[in-house]
């Protein structure tokens, strides 16, 4: 695969998390198939931003379609940003390993958040249940290689690139680790979809599925896109290091609407989140509904939703109208070869589950899930057992 290690540092956090991480950034090479959508321009300014959400969410039209002129091929080499943890008593044994993909505003500390002695961090949750994991800032975004918004941070080189990263991980090919026994993909929202994508372009990939902040329905993606009052991430002296059509939600008052459900969060952590949040691309808003629609992914899938969640649920995941017993139960159609299926609805949560008071309630929900489902590590297991006797 021709893929090199740029630089490679070690991160130890606090002791209370037991845990030993290694930050890593690697180059991996990346080809895809993105859409050319040359029938509009990239907005330049917050004004084209508005302007741009306008046309995409009047009702009766589909923005991809009207945009959309051909496909072509991208290739290059990029830069991924990433970070493996492992418990300190990880020993030898055989483990699993799950691999983290964030959503749209977010890069990967969305699963280690270093908020409050890392009481919310997914990571922390998980290696305490014996397991390892890989997060990653998504093609485009945070420490990564940044792209041109528009032709090149599509889905379609998203999900190339995550496939590269896991081969790598599975072959046993990055720093400081060893190949896992088994591989747990887990998403958050846009991560969630790529995922999902990923699972029905190469199923051999995953042993285990997690879907966080998702939903097949688009139904309620123009309340995202109108929710977010986009400005251009340049002009916000956060981000200046973006290219003009990367886009962010405006102001505090946005973050909540997109990804809290008040009161039922801290409030000093949406400061932390408005500091930190990332941008997402317009290529990446014109392709999310493109990615495919139905996966021959034959291990156990697990989807979970705040039950609050607005842009996959409308702000209420359990309102169906009578069709199934959640918005999110209906993601057991995209895989009907699914070892095994369920869905959970978190209350009191919104989009971004992981910032809420009871997220730690949520991964307990995730990892019994895997544990149930023959995903548990071996060095766990065998501590458990021990425990037990």
């Amino acid at each position: 695969m021709h893929s090199s290690i740029i630089g490679l540092w070690t991160l130890m956090t606090s002791a209370a998390a037991a845990k030993t991480c290694y930050n890593v950034t690697v180059e991996v090479p990346v080809t895809a198939r993105n859409g050319v959508f040359d029938k509009i321009s990239t907005p330049q300014t917050n004004f084209d931003a508005t302007s741009f959400v306008l046309s995409a969410t009047k009702q009766g039209r589909n923005m991809t379609e009207i945009a959309l002129s051909g496909y072509t091929t991208v290739s290059g080499h990029y830069n991924i940003s990433t970070q493996y943890c492992m418990p300190n008593n990880a020993g030898n044994s055989a483990y699993t390993l799950q691999i983290l993909t964030h959503g749209m505003g977010f890069d990967k500390t969305y699963w280690d958040l270093p908020y409050n002695n890392y009481d919310y961090s997914y990571v922390d949750y998980v290696l305490s249940r014996g397991y390892h994991t890989f997060s990653y800032d998504r093609l485009g975004f945070g420490k990564s290689s940044h792209g041109d918004a528009k032709n090149e941070i599509q889905a379609f080189l998203e999900v190339e690139a995550l496939a590269q990263l896991t081969r790598l991980v599975r072959n046993g090919e990055m720093p400081n680790t060893k190949a896992p026994a088994k591989i747990v993909h887990v998403g958050h929202s846009f991560g969630s979809a790529q995922t999902v994508a990923l699972s029905a372009m190469y199923p051999e990939l995953s042993d285990a599925l997690v879907l966080t902040g998702y939903s097949t329905s688009c139904d309620y993606m123009p309340m995202f896109l109108s929710g977010a009052n986009f400005q251009q991430a340049r002009l916000n002296g956060k981000n200046s290091d973006y290219t003009a059509g990367y886009l962010t939600n405006a102001d505090v008052g946005n973050n909540v609407y997109l990804f809290f459900y008040p009161p039922h969060f801290d409030t000093s952590l949406l400061e932390f989140a408005e500091e930190n949040k990332q941008p997402m691309t317009i290529g990446e808003l014109m392709t999310i509904t493109g990615l495919p629609a139905e996966s021959s992914f034959t291990g156990p899938v697990y989807v979970i939703d705040g039950a609050n969640d607005v842009p996959f649920c409308g702000g209420d995941c359990l309102n169906t109208g009578g069709k199934s017993a959640s918005i999110p139960a209906g993601v057991k159609m995209v895989f009907p070869s699914a070892s095994a299926f369920s869905a959970y609805i978190q209350p009191n949560t919104g989009h971004a589950m992981n910032l809420h008071y009871n997220a730690t309630g949520a991964y307990k929900q995730i990892n019994d899930f895997l544990e149930a489902n023959g995903l548990m590590s071996k060095s766990h297991y065998h501590n458990h057992a021990r425990h037990h006797q």
